[in-house]
């Protein structure tokens, strides 16, 4: 008789007690915020106001009407279609742009890809606010001023190196054997990339035009100084409901809450393909 295999070792059960309970709390830690936020937009203002916070004051829409402009105010459409504008447009270039770079700095290393890659994250490093006075000429001077193009060109330029940085370790995990397959077969290098290694790296690929959504409609600073009338995007058109006087929290949580809608919804979405991604080459 052979002897018995070794079972591995359990671990026990209340340590899964343990960590089951500490995700529910991280959720709750995370989800908190936004339940309060979503509570408090539907109250009165002088109800939001009330320190400490009325769990059973009652509920109304007022802050909602305000926001879609049933109230009299300003439209938020205009807004809302320069953010998704600025920020699909820039999406797509930066994946156009990013996906052969990160091909050269992964399956076809140039040389010294090393300081290639730190070039690009060093280009993160200045603080955003030290550009903003020469961008602001410059648009000055062409005549781009409140122009959602230009937030195009910005986002696609600020979210670059990061999409690099990361796809280039999405592609690393690509096999090298399918790409000289693809080559024997015939295939060229864009097609190469559509329809080889873009399909094996979909998850990474979905987790970096994700962040880069996400981080081109939550900007604000640029779109701020650079916008106006025409270009206002929908972090900008928030900030409108914050006056020196009079009450607007249940206002301002209603606009957030709505504004938040379309980044939830596309993390929602794509939440399978996110973590997928972010695990990329984790696990050998």
């Amino acid at each position: 008789m052979t002897a018995p295999a070794l079972a591995r070792p359990r671990r026990p059960r209340t340590a899964h007690t343990l960590l089951g309970l500490l995700a529910w709390l991280c959720a709750l830690v995370f989800f908190l915020p936004l339940a309060w936020m979503a509570l408090t937009s539907l109250h009165s203002e002088p109800d939001a106001a009330t320190n400490p916070p009325s769990l059973t004051a009652p509920l109304t829409l007022d802050g909602y009407r305000e926001f879609f402009g049933t109230g009299g105010g300003a439209s938020p459409w205009p807004p809302l279609a320069n953010s998704l504008t600025a920020s699909v447009c820039s999406t797509l270039l930066v994946l156009l742009l990013a996906l052969p770079a990160a091909y050269a700095l992964s399956l076809r290393p140039v040389r010294k890809w090393r300081d290639v890659l730190f070039f690009f994250l060093s280009t993160k490093m200045l603080p955003v606010v030290a550009g903003l006075l020469p961008v602001y000429l410059f648009a000055q001077r062409v005549g781009l001023l409140d122009n959602v193009w230009l937030l195009v060109v910005l986002y696609t330029s600020m979210n670059l190196p990061i999409a690099v940085w990361m796809m280039q370790s999405f592609l690393a995990e690509v096999p090298v054997a399918l790409i000289e397959a693809a080559k024997v077969d015939g295939a060229r290098l864009p097609a190469v990339l559509l329809r080889v290694v873009a399909p094996v790296a979909a998850p990474g690929i979905a987790a970096t035009s994700l962040i880069c959504f996400i981080f081109s409609w939550n900007e604000l600073l640029f779109a701020r100084v650079l916008t106006g009338v025409v270009a206002e995007t929908a972090p900008v058109f928030l900030t409108g409901f914050i006056t020196s006087q009079g009450l607007f929290l249940a206002k301002v949580c209603a606009a957030s809450l709505v504004i938040s809608l379309p980044v939830l919804a596309a993390g929602f979405a794509a939440q399978d393909k996110l973590v997928q991604g972010l695990s990329l080459g984790a696990v050998k």
